[in-house]
């Protein structure tokens, strides 16, 4: 039998990525009940968990549908040996103990009203009968006390941990008992159903089944959380799904030769045979809809994506069948009501092609807001978020709370409207043609690759009649697997918020392919629910096994995934795309990996492995958290100019600017000014390396590197430069009357504080800043071919000239944490300096003579 997530239940990033976050399973943010992963996108659907649906769960399967065999791809060990692979065992062991935590508090939840039911169901006022308690909390007690057990067992073995610790015996039984669970499956719908018409019919029930208090756990601040009966009962079936998962860690990380490993392949070949044989026996009835070969219709896929539609932009909710793709989108309903969705076209998968270039005229034309809109509303939502930490340790705080999540919902969801710019076309043959936004190639490359794969299989066009397209719109509600877009704002509390700092990344090489091409990785991170790309390596020329080792630097700002794609660099020019004027370059694989804070934020670097179609990519990385990116480290070394004070530096070369400025702007606009995303785009770590020791030694062939140099590296160097400075460009001493500047109203007063703030720098920091401003300005001219505006770079640059050594701004405040640190006072460093940026013309000796009309004391 087909599954019924055929293209998603490949188990992707199960062999992709090394180390799963196994400490995820929250009360109700785990995405369980909802379908929604922490960045918003469909989890994993090893179960269709909806109430009035048989529940399914998947084996493990390989790209072509088969079961995977328990024996795990071979992994690499972080450092490439044994004793780091037990440390990761240990890791990977110490979050799923965690989350069995977080389990058994789960089901004791759903055990406490039981006790106290049964007792009363033999009274003469029962609030249920024997018959429906047991029904609803079926093998529930042997479930908690099989778990218990394992907890119990498992919890010593960590505390006491060392090589010869052994714990494969424990999942192995754990694995044997899963009869228990096939009886619970079996039951699953008729609880659910069950306790739902008790819920109706009995007010009192109702109340217990939608209050159930969940323990935290025993570390956690908070003591309860309120969860729901229906999706408590959810946790067992994608629990096994879980335990699946641990163990291809496990033995990923677990020497051949240690005794665990037998054990542990026995656990996992028992628990995908269970899994497999609970695929076998669902109930096929997926829909009442059937494709015209008279097969089961299924949902393959779903998601939220910006459609373009009458000029404008509109979310929609996508649903991918195997024999059709319908978008539809959410109707409005009156309250307590049933949501429903409302079919806005179809097209069977028959008469879908996607859109070639020489059609790209007949489609509609994409608006795009200009890029410093996006970034102000990022900036808002930012703040919005400090407001709402604080006002929740506020006494009476919740009311204010309510209101500020409604408005950060309200700008999170225009975010998501707005920021998508990668057109995806799909084109019924016989008509019309219908345009999306989305943020990611990856995202784009996952839809097409998904309906391609079902366009192999024998298909027949189908025109469903009004009667059949409407039970299928209806069945989109109790089938989908993405619940709400995917915005923050929808997330609970207990659910990490993302890193916030500095990711470096080196990607190494890659091997699996079958021909020889020019080849290159783009690297993406997701930032307020959608993915930017953030670096890009060099092309590597015909070859099959590219030896990049290319290090970068990429900003996170509450990122949890990181994505690299791996391209095949396309010269032909017969393949230029109208809408952006790019050449189409094709994408050979992609691969995704979370950022478990417990993996990356350790000093040493952590090497990984992507699979992506065939193709792997070894890369190596690890993280430096905001508020140790932000600490001004002056140089022990003087005669250096790299954390060197800057009058210091122009002093010694008897220069106005220093020769390190002066040489990287001229060399960026002599051949990266239409380069785009410049200042924006990481450069490759080593080459700016490279150069800052260049720099720092006075080399005497520094312009022959500098005109062979990646021109990203070079102006990675220059905002490497003034970030390392002992103390900001505009000086510690000016930062709180730069930020009292910018916050005057009256545009008199304003221009008077900020030209006079300018006179009070120091001559080499005013001269600097005065020709990195007229570069600046120079760059943001070339914005129709760069992507640059002047609000790109003040948000580039604004905070590296501003930001304090030791954050004056933040002295005698608490800061709750690294975002806080973020949004705290960016957006004022950002709009000091679009303030100058904006400005005419400033000149260093006019600005000189009108000191004589001004006080100098600030």
């Amino acid at each position: 039998m087909a599954f019924f997530f055929e293209a998603v239940c490949v188990i992707r990033s199960l062999f992709s990525s090394n180390d799963f976050n196994y400490n995820t399973d929250g009360y109700e943010g785990d995405g369980a009940e909802d379908g929604k992963s922490q960045d918003g996108s469909e989890t994993l659907p090893y179960i269709d968990e909806s109430p009035t649906m048989s529940p399914q769960l998947c084996a493990p399967q390989g790209p072509d549908g088969e079961t995977v065999s328990p024996t795990p791809p071979e992994g690499l060990h972080p450092g490439g040996d044994i004793e780091k692979g037990l440390e990761m065992k240990k890791l990977v062991l110490s979050g799923f103990l965690a989350s069995e935590e977080i389990y058994i508090n789960q089901l004791e939840a759903l055990l406490l009203p039981m006790r106290p039911l049964k007792a009363t169901a033999t009274t003469s006022q029962p609030v249920l009968t024997i018959q429906q308690v047991e029904t609803i909390f079926y093998k529930i007690q042997d479930i908690f006390e099989i778990h218990k057990e394992f907890y119990d067992a498992l919890l010593p073995n960590i505390q006491q941990w060392d090589e010869k610790v052994t714990v494969g015996h424990l999942f192995q039984k754990l694995a044997s008992q899963l009869g228990v669970y096939k009886a619970f499956v079996d039951n699953y719908k008729v609880a659910l159903e069950t306790a739902e018409k008790c819920s109706q019919a009995n007010g009192q029930f109702q109340k217990i089944s939608e209050n159930l208090k969940v323990k935290g756990p025993k570390d956690s601040k908070d003591c309860t959380t309120t969860v729901s009966m229906e999706a408590l009962l959810y946790k067992p079936i994608d629990r096994v799904t879980r335990s699946t998962l641990v163990l291809h860690d496990l033995l990923k990380h677990t020497p051949k030769d240690h005794p665990d490993f037998p054990l542990l392949q026995d656990a996992l070949r028992i628990s995908q045979n269970f899994l497999s044989s609970i695929n076998e026996e669902i109930d096929p009835r997926r829909t009442a809809v059937t494709t015209p070969k008279g097969e089961a219709r299924q949902l393959v896929k779903d998601g939220f994506l910006v459609e373009v539609s009458e000029s404008s932009r509109k979310v929609r909710h996508v649903f991918l069948f195997t024999d059709l793709l319908l978008c539809a989108k959410m109707k409005k309903t009156a309250v307590g009501r049933h949501q429903q969705y409302e079919c806005k076209w179809y097209i069977p998968l028959a008469d879908l092609t996607f859109q070639t270039l020489d059609d790209s005229d007949s489609c509609p034309s994409i608006q795009v807001l200009p890029e410093h809109e996006i970034e102000e509303m990022k900036i808002k939502i930012s703040v919005l978020k400090s407001e709402i930490q604080k006002e929740k340790k506020a006494p009476k705080g919740q009311s204010r709370v309510e209101r500020l999540r409604k408005k950060m919902n309200e700008q999170e969801s225009w975010l998501l409207l707005h920021s998508p710019t990668i057109p995806f076309r799909i084109h019924n043959k016989h008509g019309k043609s219908y345009l999306f936004l989305l943020s990611s190639d990856y995202e784009r490359s996952e839809w097409r690759e998904s309906i391609q794969k079902l366009q192999k299989k024998d298909l027949q066009a189908c025109v469903l009649s009004s009667v059949e397209l409407q039970v299928l719109t209806s069945s989109c509600f109790k089938l989908r697997t993405v619940h709400n877009i995917p915005v923050t704002s929808n997330k609970d509390d207990e659910e990490t918020p993302g890193l916030y700092g500095f990711l470096h990344v080196i990607v190494h090489s890659a091997k699996g392919f079958k021909e020889s091409a020019n080849l290159y990785c783009t690297l993406e991170v997701d930032s307020y629910g959608y993915f930017v790309s953030k670096a890009k390596t060099r092309v590597f020329r015909d070859t099959t096994e590219p030896q990049w080792n290319e290090e970068f630097e990429i900003e996170l700002e509450g990122s949890q995934y990181l994505r690299i794609l791996c391209y095949e660099k396309c010269y032909d020019k017969s393949m230029l795309n109208k809408d952006d004027n790019e050449i189409v370059d094709k994408i050979m694989g992609k691969g995704q990996v979370q950022l478990d804070p417990q993996t990356v934020q350790s000093k040493n670097w952590h090497m990984d492995v992507i699979e992506m179609n065939g193709i792997k990519v070894e890369f190596s990385m690890k993280f430096t958290s905001r508020d140790l990116s932000l600490k001004r480290t002056p140089s022990k070394k003087q005669s250096g100019v790299f954390g060197v004070k800057i009058n210091v530096v122009t002093k010694r070369e008897r220069s106005k600017v220093p020769y390190i400025v002066r040489q990287c702007i001229e060399e960026v606009e002599k051949r990266g000014i239409d380069e785009v995303g410049i200042y924006r785009i990481s450069g490759v770590a080593t080459d700016i390396q490279a150069l800052k020791t260049a720099f720092d030694t006075n080399t005497k062939d520094i312009l022959v590197m500098l005109s062979d140099m990646d021109i990203n590296a070079i102006a990675g160097t220059l905002k490497l430069y003034f970030r390392e400075l002992p103390e900001p460009l505009l000086t510690d001493r000016l930062y709180p009357a730069f930020m009292e500047g910018i916050a005057l109203s009256d545009p008199a007063a304003k221009e008077n504080c900020m030209m006079h703030l300018l006179r009070s720098l120091p001559d080499p920091n005013l001269m600097t800043f005065l020709t990195l401003l007229e570069h600046l300005k120079r760059v943001a001219e070339k914005e129709p071919i760069n992507k640059m505006s002047l609000h790109n770079l003040a948000t580039v640059f604004g905070p590296t000239l501003l930001r304090p050594s030791e954050s004056e701004s933040t002295k005698g405040q608490h800061i709750t944490s690294a975002s806080d640190i973020w949004s705290h006072d960016v957006m004022a460093q950002v709009q000091v300096l679009l303030y100058y940026l904006q400005h005419p013309p400033i000149s260093f000796a006019e600005l000189k003579r009108n000191t004589l009309y001004f006080s100098t004391d600030v």
